[in-house]
């Protein structure tokens, strides 16, 4: 069996580094067999291969489908300890979070990625002859550090590439040709196994850095998000579209669809194109597809024709005039990859709605396939424990997420309802005791705000009045509020939210009694699977419209996590399922408004009523231990599990298949 794989994938220094861990049956410790049948079929003539290009990939791979390996895992391979910054001071001063697990594979940064992550294990898990292409990114995105007074200071991480198990580098290389220069590329392969282990399907990551290329293109695949040089921009979207597409032709792969994650990968349509008739590019758009994520302005490249003309060949820029010059003058990927795609979608039903806004001239084309999470990630083993209890009820939950709608059928079953409650705490007992130094206690009501930080999330209005946060917490009970996420470098507001934050926790060293506030670092998919399972509310505070789907709180309703949440994304399609409470401002069509006006002195308002009303509720039901099983509360906690039948990538992936891609 290994002389097969190895007619297939021709490793670099094969015999020196990776036969140790690639056998005649395994591939790092998981079968091998499935990696030969994907490989097979994507080289196969009579196979409608689907290439789903991403920027970055968000995979989880530091505890789904894990490798093993026979090399020692190199330091800078696992997860470095971090600090917490409180209004506990004594223990941030004495203490930080050690773990010693391997970090995951660092080429994402957030919400895209994971999606796009969750994307490719669903497609494995519906052994779909299918690839992803991304970038090797050599330094990732960024290592996060607070600092009190001073906010966040970004960190390079440095990982080694060849030895985090897994990922293999390949023998083959491609060419982009450029208007002036050359640039090759060096390709390496990582698997991602369905959860059965009975497929694999391959993910091409893409390398700038190797000879011959000069210093400055060695750069191009340093850093995942470089904004501060436009050459950089451009030049990394050309690696992952005219790059990614020579990738696949090198490899043989014979690929019918191209699906775009996001316009950073528009210029792959280049690649195809180039030689061909005006017929037959007009045809060729039959076979491309584009998700567009967000409606956030900055979320939409916009380059100067002026540049792009520096860069590209004369008749791949002409191309990009033809199909990607916006009303002023300039080339957009958003406008081009709508214009070289026969399906547009956006992210949700309100998303849908938005871009109508945003791109009158492609509304009958606009479509929506609201995004969804992988459930066999997301969902905690005690959960997955709970739902196999009832097995009765959640008939094969692992093949058919759909089935967590018969949540409902056990309202009345008071052993589901303990059960459920139990493993809930046990999960908040794991966050307690990983902050224990900290003095969390499982039966204090715990809220959470986790994600990207951006202005338009709004991170900090939970605590734009202190005073009446602090009067909930004495006059009704504690409350532990943790925060988390990452601010772009080049965002300047987000860091100014961050440095909010830091400063009003730094002032409220006198009530750890009453209000706990613990400040993460480094806001990493491991640490998302810990919090969006294990505590009590996930607080989600969007200015819609300008959240286009949202999936961290997907992830909080798979595990019976409460919802305090505005109206934007995917909860609109949510909205009347008794998830939690919703509050805040609502925008009315058609007036999309200003992602920079956010109105936090109404909307926290509206926050901290509807939270309020949440904490009494909560201490009604959990009394020092002593659970009401009759209450509310725990109706919540059963209809957000029903809802997560909708809310996964299962769904979405039949979305796509049978809206977008017509495969059946």
């Amino acid at each position: 069996m290994i002389h097969e794989f190895l007619s297939l994938v021709d490793i670099e220094n094969f015999q020196a580094i990776y036969q140790k861990d690639i056998s005649d049956d395994k591939y790092f410790g998981l079968p091998l067999e499935p990696i030969i049948a994907c490989e097979k079929r994507l080289r196969a003539a009579n196979e409608r291969g689907i290439a789903y290009f991403s920027m970055e990939y968000g995979l989880a791979t530091s505890f789904y489908n894990k490798f093993t390996t026979h090399r020692p895992i190199d330091f800078k391979n696992k997860t470095q300890e971090h600090e917490v910054f409180s209004n506990f001071r004594l223990a941030d001063y004495f203490f930080t979070l050690k773990m010693d697990s391997i970090i995951d594979l660092p080429i994402y940064s957030g919400g895209l990625g994971v999606l796009a992550g969750d994307t490719l294990k669903t497609m494995a898990d519906y052994k779909l002859a299918a690839v992803g292409i991304g970038m090797l990114w050599n330094t990732g995105y960024f290592r996060q550090k607070f600092w009190f007074k001073y906010g966040q200071l970004p960190e390079k991480i440095h990982w080694d590439v060849y030895s985090y198990p897994g990922l293999v580098p390949l023998k083959n290389r491609v060419k982009i040709s450029l208007r002036n220069e050359e640039i090759i590329l060096r390709l390496w392969k990582y698997y991602i196994y369905s959860y059965k282990h009975d497929y694999a399907l391959p993910l091409i990551l893409l390398d700038a850095n190797i000879e011959p290329n000069s210093n400055k293109m060695r750069s191009l695949t340093d850093q995942l998000y470089r904004s501060d040089d436009v050459w950089i921009r451009v030049m990394q979207r050309v690696i992952l579209g005219m790059g990614g597409v020579a990738a696949l032709k090198e490899m043989g792969y014979h690929i019918d669809l191209f699906h775009l994650n996001e316009g950073h990968a528009a210029f792959a349509f280049l690649e195809k194109a180039r030689g061909l008739s005006k017929k037959e590019i007009e045809a060729l758009k039959g076979h491309f597809f584009y998700t567009c994520h967000t409606p956030v302005e900055a979320g939409h490249d916009r380059f100067r024709c002026e540049d792009l003309s520096k860069i590209l060949k004369k008749e791949d820029f002409e191309i990009v005039q033809e199909y990607g010059r916006d009303v002023a003058g300039w080339i957009n990927l958003t406008h081009l990859a709508m214009n070289v795609s026969s399906v547009t979608n956006a992210v949700s039903k309100s998303h849908q709605k938005v871009m109508h806004l945003q791109f009158p001239r492609y509304r009958e084309t606009i479509k929506y396939v609201t995004n969804g999470v992988h459930h066999h990630t997301w969902l905690s083993d005690r959960f997955m424990n709970l739902f196999e209890k009832f097995s009765s009820t959640f008939v094969d939950v692992k093949a058919n997420p759909y089935i967590l709608a018969k949540a409902r059928d056990l309202r009345q079953d008071q052993d589901f309802r303990r059960d459920l409650w139990l493993a809930h705490q046990e999960n908040k007992a794991d966050l307690c005791r990983l902050l224990e130094k900290w003095k969390l206690d499982k039966d204090v009501f715990t809220i959470c705000w986790a994600r990207r930080v951006a202005a338009y999330k709004r991170p900090s209005m939970i605590f734009y009045d202190i005073n009446r946060l602090l009067d909930i917490a004495k006059k009704i009970g504690p409350l532990q509020i943790i925060f988390a996420g990452k601010a772009h470098p080049a965002d300047n507001l987000g860091y100014t939210f961050i440095n909010e934050i830091l400063d009003k926790v730094d002032g409220l060293t006198d009530v750890y009694d009453y209000l706990r506030i613990i400040l993460l670092e480094n806001y990493e998919i491991y640490l998302a699977k810990l919090l969006t399972s294990s505590v009590d509310v996930w607080l989600n505070n969007p200015l819609p419209p300008f959240e286009a789907s949202g999936t961290s709180g997907m992830k909080a309703i798979l595990n019976g996590i409460i919802q305090l949440t505005t109206l934007d994304g995917w909860v609109a399609e949510a909205a009347h399922n008794n998830i939690g409470k919703i509050f805040g401002y609502r925008y009315e069509e058609p007036k999309l408004g200003s992602e920079y006006d956010l109105h936090l002195e109404s909307d926290s308002q509206q926050l901290y009523l509807a939270l309020e009303e949440l904490v009494h509720l909560y201490y009604r039901t959990n009394k020092r231990g002593k659970v009401d099983l009759s209450s509310p509360w725990i109706d919540m906690m059963i209809d957000c599990i029903a809802t997560a039948a909708e809310f996964n990538t299962y769904r979405m992936l039949d979305n796509y298949k049978h809206s977008i891609w017509h495969i059946y």
